[in-house]
């Protein structure tokens, strides 16, 4: 198993240190090892699946909306 350490999946996931301290604190954020009283570590893997996790596709237009306050259509 592959592990990093806070600072590295921090680097990975373009995020600082502290805002994964914090959101481990929260509960919030991705999966974490303890592998010590004091040291925590992420898997690439885990790191992989929770970024598709959070994954979002761009809202399709649709008639309704491509049309602006008025009713006419948004050229």
């Amino acid at each position: 198993m592959d592990l990093l350490t806070t600072e590295q999946a921090a680097t990975k996931l373009g995020l600082s240190e502290r805002t994964l301290e914090a959101w481990r604190s929260r509960g919030e954020g991705p999966p974490f090892l303890r592998v010590g009283p004091r040291r925590v570590a992420y898997t690439r893997e885990d790191l992989r699946v929770w970024l598709v996790r959070r994954r979002h596709e761009p809202a399709r237009s649709t008639p309704s909306t491509d049309r602006n306050a008025g009713g006419a259509p948004v050229a």
